[in-house]
C-alpha cells in the first residue's frame, strides 16, 4: 500500500500483480472521532468507506499495564473494516523492532481479523523500493517496491487474553518513515484492543545459518533392519565432514529391497534398535538425522519418520497421515497428528511420500511453525515438492529412491520459492546447502509472502 501524507484522508493502493507498479487511487474515509478520550498525538483512524467503518475508542488506562489502548469494535453487520494508524520516523538501512500487545474478543480467527501492518515510506509519504539480495524476481524489471510488512503473533494469548505481536525488520535504504496500521476487518460483533505499540531501532539480528543435507541411496543389500541401516553410515559421515546440521534419509529404509517381507515384518518399536543405531551416529557426528522407518505399536503398524538429535536421543516422530492404496491393503494405520519440533537451529516438521501429493500436511506443519520440512519419499512428482516448499515458504529436504534420470522425485533441498538449491545425482552421494533461516524472501508485488500467510489465509475447520 502506498500512502500519501497524513493530512490527506486517502491512500493509493497498489494492486498485486500489476507489472508496471502503478496503482489505482482509492479514497479512504477518515475515521470518525474516537469515542472516549482523545487519542495520543499522531494517531488517527481510517476506513475504506464510511458505510463499513467500525467503532473506534481510545482508553487512557487500557491495555495489560494500563498504559492506554486503541479499541476497534464491530456491530452485527458483516464486512466492517478500519484501522488506527500512526507514522513513526526510521533510518533507512537499519533494523527496527515492531512490538504490540493485542487482545481479541468474540473473534473466531484473530490472525485474520486483527491485522497489524507496516508501510515503508519516504519523507513525502511515498512508497520506496527495496534492496535485498534475496529477492526472487519472476518478472523483468529492477528493484521491487517495498511491499507492506505483516508482524507476527508470538505464541498464544496469555492468561488475560493478550497476545504479543513482534517482528524485527531491515528498513529499506530509501525509507525515512513507517506508517503503522492496527486493523480490524470483516468479523461481526467482535472487539480488538491494541496496546504498547512501538517501533524502535534494535541491534542487527544474528543469522541462523543451517546446513541441510539429503542422502541419495537405495539400501539394496541385506535382509535385516540392521543391515539396511548400516548402509547409511558412510553417507552420514560424508555429510558430517561437510558440516551438516540435518541429514535426511529415505522412506521405510529397513523395508526397501525385502520383497519377501511385509511391512509388519520390518516394523519395530520407536524408540527401538534402528533409532538407537542412528542415535549413535547422530551423537558421533553431532547432527540431527531424519530416517524413514516402520513402527510397531501393539497391534498397529505405522509408516514413520523419526527425528534424532545430536545427543543421540529421539526428538520425536511423525506417523504418515495420507496412505496410498498399497499401504492401506498392507495393513498400515494412518497417523493423525502434525508435530513440529524445536531444534538448536530452528523448527522442523516431517512428512512422508504420499503426504506430498496433498497440500494439507505441509500446510499443517507450516501453520505450526515449521521452517524446514524433512521429506523421506519413495517417489513423487517433483513439481509437488516445489509446490509444497513454495506455497508455505519453507525449506524442504527430500530423500528418495528414484533416479533423477527418470524425471521423478529428486533427493534435493528446495528453497522457499520452490527452486532446488542442491540435488544429488549419483547413488550413495549426498546433496548439501547452507541457508539462513533469519533471511526473509521478498517477491515482486508480494513482498515477504511468508509473513502474509497467517494474515491472508482463509479460516479452515482445523485452523490452529
Amino acid at each position: 500500500m502506498r500512502a500519501f501524507p497524513n493530512r490527506l484522508p486517502w491512500l493509493v493502493l497498489l494492486l498485486a500483480g500489476v507489472g508496471s507498479g502503478t496503482g489505482i487511487a482509492v479514497p479512504l474515509a477518515k475515521g470518525a472521532e474516537p469515542d472516549g478520550a482523545a487519542a495520543p498525538r499522531g494517531w488517527s483512524t481510517r476506513s475504506p468507506r464510511a458505510e463499513i467503518q467500525p467503532r473506534f475508542t481510545y482508553l487512557p488506562e487500557g491495555g495489560p499495564n494500563q498504559r492506554g489502548s486503541f479499541v476497534i469494535e464491530a456491530d452485527a453487520r458483516e464486512g466492517l473494516i478500519g484501522w488506527w494508524q500512526k507514522t513513526f520516523p526510521v533510518q533507512g538501512g537499519r533494523f527496527y523492532k515492531f512490538s504490540a500487545k493485542r487482545k481479541a474478543e468474540h473473534i473466531a480467527t484473530p490472525r485474520q481479523t486483527a491485522v497489524p501492518r507496516i508501510l515503508w515510506q519516504d519523507a513525502q509519504g511515498r512508497s520506496v523500493l527495496r534492496e535485498q539480495p534475496s529477492v526472487a524476481s519472476f518478472r523483468p524489471g529492477g528493484r521491487p517496491v517495498a511491499e507492506p510488512e505483516y508482524p507476527a503473533d508470538q505464541g498464544p494469548p496469555d492468561a488475560r487474553g493478550w497476545t504479543t505481536v513482534s517482528t524485527v525488520y531491515h528498513v529499506p535504504a530509501d525509507a525515512s518513515q513507517a506508517l503503522v496500521e492496527l486493523a480490524y476487518q470483516w468479523a461481526t460483533g467482535g472487539r480488538v484492543e491494541w496496546s504498547e505499540v512501538a517501533l524502535e531501532e534494535t541491534a542487527t539480528p544474528a543469522p541462523r545459518r543451517v546446513r541441510l543435507a539429503t542422502v541419495h541411496l537405495k539400501p539394496e543389500k541385506g535382509s535385516t533392519n540392521q543391515e539396511k541401516c548400516d548402509q547409511f553410515a558412510a553417507p552420514i559421515a560424508e555429510a558430517a565432514r561437510q558440516q551438516a546440521d540435518l541429514v535426511v534419509l529415505p522412506e521405510t529404509l529397513t523395508y526397501f529391497g525385502r520383497d519377501a517381507s511385509t511391512y509388519a515384518d520390518c516394523a519395530e518399536p520407536i524408540p527401538g534398535p534402528s533409532t538407537a543405531y542412528f542415535g549413535r551416529l547422530a551423537k558421533e557426528h553431532d547432527l540431527y538425522i531424519v530416517a524413514g522407518l516402520l513402527e510397531r505399536d501393539q497391534h498397529l503398524v505405522y509408516n514413520v519418520a523419526v527425528l534424532i538429535g545430536p545427543d543421540g536421543a529421539l526428538v520425536g516422530k511423525y506417523r504418515k497421515v495420507t496412505l496410498p492404496r498399497g499401504e492401506v491393503s498392507g495393513g498400515i494405520t494412518p497417523g493423525h497428528e502434525y508435530p513440529v519440533f524445536t531444534t538448536r537451529f530452528g523448527r522442523v516438521g516431517m512428512m512422508i511420500c504420499y503426504d506430498g501429493f496433498f497440500p494439507e500436511v505441509a500446510r499443517a506443519l507450516s501453520n505450526r511453525g515449521a521452517e524446514v520440512i524433512a521429506w523421506p519419499v519413495w517417489g513423487c512428482n517433483p513439481l509437488l515438492a516445489a509446490a509444497r516448499a513454495c506455497e508455505n515458504h519453507v525449506y524442504l529436504v527430500s530423500s528418495t529412491f528414484t533416479d533423477p534420470k527418470d524425471n521423478w522425485t529428486l533427493s534435493a533441498i528446495y528453497s522457499q520459492d520452490g527452486r532446488p538449491l542442491a540435488r544429488a545425482s549419483e547413488w550413495g552421494t549426498i546433496a548439501l546447502t547452507e541457508v539462513d533461516l533469519n533471511e526473509p524472501l521478498y517477491w515482486h508485488s508480494l513482498g515477504d509472502f511468508k509473513a502474509q500467510l497467517p494474515r491472508h489465509r482463509a479460516p479452515t475447520p482445523a485452523d490452529p
